[in-house]
């Protein structure tokens, strides 16, 4: 560092923005995942206490004793994570780790003795940097060359490796957690230990860069739908913004005082929340036991996180920690594992009458209308509203509104903000000398709002509708406060309600997502509507990914429902071809839907052996030839479609001369067809709209009017089929409705094949009417209607055939120019 004071102030402020703006790295590898966002967080924090030196809020003096409790537990952790690295023959990210973890050793050494350590802190970067340079240009090398060069110890993962990663789940996430509690507990344990004076605000970096990784680590919990993990990342989270705000009052000679029922309450919310952890393993349950520990000996000194038994638990969670970073970093990436405990918590359950443990199913948390993934977030949010904790509870109705929870989003944010107002205005000296007037304004807005949230809450349940009004109660309090009207004890009644309430909520969520039977209740809706959203009727909106819900959809059209279906092209209303009162059921959902009439889909050609000595043989051929694809093909009516049970609804398939037929290239579909039996199919929007390219569109578009909705998320793609006529077929003529995603090249060199094999090896140019100048051009339109549409227009005139009479020699010239030409355009057009 520099000598002179006159340079302190540039060179803290250069190295602090340099170490935020550091440690961005990270790949699929949860171990270098791992080292990566621990050495993110280590130059996050070292960087911010070198910005408050920079800016006068620590001084140089002070330097040493902010630094070296974050140092030290850095050292620790990533020597840890090096070491499992190194047994794991993983050498370049040992060599990071450790190199790393030997340049925080030293410059701990050089903060204590002047001169002494910084040499050899400024080698260690050295080495470090050089090996990420090797082992980057070696990849490089390795994608250049296709993998034939490729310099030792820059390989990746095997797959068996990779895979033995994936199934431990978040592990990274877990690893990354334990190093940020392993901070704080250095923090708060060195002033116990005499490593330094007392906690101050040179601290507050260390304990703040702990609670937003924590966060961070929360929400990867949620995504990885573990409930449990993050709400144990949440409420340690929280402790470590305590502890910050603790030191940071320091800086304005504020004593810190904790009001005893807030760690009470914390104790009470760990130990349950430990209990359930132990269906994890029993090492992760005992592990949370220290930090109820820590709550009751915060709740025992009223200067908490200052006195000494509170930095003794520390001191003993800070031992804890390192010894489970050592067991998950070391499960996460080997084959063999540790044994942590796991399945005691199973076998008691199944001991004891009464209690069916829950399956662990990721499909509980499945979001709805196919939002984000993520696990419920109910459980921590409630638990939050107990401990009036704002930040988290804002955070809670963020992942509540990425999973489509819009009620309970807008109530998770909307008290968040409450309680983040009332705590700047009442305990942050932010009233005012004019606060009975803006403050009232500001909670009379939020009460009249709370009273629309009170009213939607009436159609849920019980339980949310005296949550939501005993929060009301709590408003009250806040504006009689405002006006300097509030009878004594009636905030400190009202808040003791709700937060009962909340921990009711809190409680009957963890145990509700734990056994199977019994289940907390929370009561049936105080008013229900009939008719839409009344619970009349429930649409189900299933994933196409799992047999189960295929066959839910099946048994809807079976019953006669009409659903709607994910294909290759776009999504579609369907309904079983055996139900006419499905059918006229779904030609009337259409809006203006009299001249659209539906086509007809089967799974394979087996599905048309029946009647297959009623159809053309060259059309069979050519049907087994060109599916399953995306090509409509137009045929003529006969008896044939007597077979299928249409009765009369047969009328809306069609026209009266013909019909379209298309065996779909989506397994998916072709299996909820064979599951059904053939299908009559129309597009999932109302006549005149776009294509509906997405699940959560077909019941926004078609509303009550569909009874199931098979998922599976965007449409592959947004060009509707390719329709081919084969009124003719039996003369050599083929024409074109509609050039759709199948380009008109290829579907003449397929009739061009089947001919072949039915003229014994005889090439029939079938492409020259191609060459006559009055050709119809495509039709590109998308929409699943225009298919019929295009054909009723075309019915009375000649198409554009295929005729058998023209010269070969040109045709066979012309046929190349042609598909490569249309297959130009083709994707010109899928461009655009």
């Amino acid at each position: 560092f520099s000598p002179t004071m006159a340079h302190l102030s540039s060179l803290h402020s250069s190295v602090g923005v340099l170490g935020i703006s550091a440690g961005k790295l990270l790949s699929h590898a949860q171990l270098f995942s791992s080292v990566c966002l621990t050495v993110s967080a280590l130059w996050c924090g070292s960087g911010l206490v070198y910005i408050l030196v920079g800016q006068g809020v620590v001084q140089p003096t002070e330097l040493r004793a902010a630094l070296v409790p974050g140092l030290a537990a850095f050292t620790l952790a990533l020597f840890i994570i090096g070491s499992v690295a190194l047994i794991l023959r993983k050498a370049v990210l040992a060599f990071l780790a450790i190199g790393i973890s030997l340049a925080c050793a030293h410059q701990i050494a050089g903060l204590s003795a002047g001169g002494f350590g910084q040499s050899a802190t400024a080698a260690n970067y050295l080495l470090v940097s050089l090996v990420g340079f090797y082992f980057s240009v070696g990849r490089l090398l390795s994608v250049i060359t296709d993998g034939k060069l490729q310099p030792p110890g820059t390989g990746i993962q095997k797959k068996s490796e990779l895979q033995t990663e994936q199934n431990q789940g978040c592990s990274d996430a877990l690893s990354v957690g334990l190093v940020m509690n392993l901070l704080s507990a250095s923090v708060l344990a060195c002033p116990l230990l005499g490593v330094v004076p007392q906690l101050f605000t040179g601290h507050v970096p260390w304990l703040w860069t702990a609670g937003v990784f924590q966060l961070g680590m929360c929400v990867l919990f949620y995504r990885a739908m573990d409930t449990l993990a993050a709400t144990f990342s949440g409420f340690t989270a929280l402790l470590k913004f305590a502890e910050g705000y603790s030191a940071l009052l320091s800086f304005y000679s504020i004593q810190p005082f904790s009001p005893v029922p807030f760690p009470v309450v914390f104790s009470v919310l760990f130990f349950i929340l430990a209990v359930f952890s132990f269906q994890k393993s029993l090492l992760e349950g005992l592990y949370q036991f220290f930090f109820v520990a820590y709550c009751i000996a915060i709740a025992a000194q009223p200067q908490g996180f200052f006195q000494g038994g509170t930095q003794g638990v520390q001191a003993a969670i800070f031992i804890v920690s390192a010894f489970m970073l050592l067991i998950a970093t070391f499960n996460m990436v080997s084959s063999t594992m540790i044994p942590t405990g796991q399945g005691h918590f199973k076998a008691l359950v199944t001991k004891m009458q009464g209690l069916a443990l829950r399956a662990h199913d990721k499909e509980f948390h499945t979001p709805h209308l196919g939002y984000s993934k993520y696990a419920d977030a109910e459980v921590l949010g409630h638990a939050c509203n107990v401990l009036a904790a704002f930040a988290v509870t804002l955070l809670c109705g963020s992942v509540a509104f990425a999973r489509g929870k819009t009620f309970e989003s807008t109530v998770f944010i909307f008290y968040g903000m409450m309680w983040t107002m009332w705590g700047l205005t009442r305990y942050g000296g932010l009233y005012g000398e004019t606060r009975s007037f803006h403050l009232s304004v500001g909670i009379i807005s939020f009460m009249l709002f709370n009273v629309l949230v009170t009213a939607a809450a009436l159609f849920l349940n019980v339980a949310w509708f005296v949550y939501a009004f005993t929060f009301q109660l709590i408003l009250i309090s806040f504006l009689l406060d405002a006006v300097g009207a509030l009878p004594f004890g009636y905030d400190i009644g009202v808040t003791i309600i709700f937060g009962l309430v909340s921990f009711y909520f809190f409680l009957s969520h963890i145990f509700n997502s734990t056994f199977q039977s019994p289940q907390i209740p929370l009561g049936n809706p105080l008013v229900k509507l009939s008719g839409v959203g009344g619970g009349a009727h429930v649409c189900p909106h299933v994933t196409a990914r799992k047999a189960s819900s295929v066959q839910q959809i099946a048994e809807i059209m079976k019953n006669g429902g009409i659903c709607g279906m994910p294909t290759d092209t776009v999504y579609v209303l369907v309904a079983a071809c055996n139900r006419p009162d499905a059918i006229v059921k779904a030609y009337k959902v259409k809006k203006k839907a009299e001249d659209r009439p539906m086509s007809m889909w089967v799974s394979s050609i087996k599905q048309l052996e029946p009647v297959r000595h009623l159809l053309s043989p060259l059309l069979l051929d050519f049907m087994e030839a060109a599916w399953p694809s995306s090509i409509s093909m137009v045929i003529p009516r006969g008896p044939w479609l007597d077979f299928y049970g249409l009765g009369d609804a047969a009328k809306h398939i069609g026209t009266p001369q013909s019909i379209a037929i298309r065996n779909p290239d989506c397994a998916v579909a072709t299996h909820l067809i064979s599951l059904v039996g053939p299908i009559a199919v129309t597009s999932a929007n109302p006549t005149g709209e776009a294509d509906t390219t997405h699940h959560n569109q077909v019941y926004a578009k078609l509303l009550d009017k569909v009874e199931g909705v098979l998922c599976d998320g965007p449409s592959p793609e947004n060009i509707a089929s390719t329709v081919v006529d084969c009124t003719k077929i039996e003369t050599g003529h083929i024409g074109f409705f509609r050039v759709g995603l199948i380009p008109k090249s290829k579907v003449l060199q397929i009739f061009e094949e089947v001919q072949r094999r039915h003229r014994h090896g005889q090439t029939n140019p079938v492409f020259e009417p191609d060459l006559h100048p009055t050709e119809t051009q495509p039709d590109l339109s998308s929409d699943e209607d225009s298919t019929i549409e295009s054909q009723r227009e075309t019915e009375n005139s000649t198409p554009p055939t295929a005729s058998p009479e023209q010269s070969p020699v040109l045709g066979d010239r012309f046929f190349l120019l042609l598909q490569v030409s249309e297959y130009m355009g083709f994707i010109l057009i899928k461009t655009i």
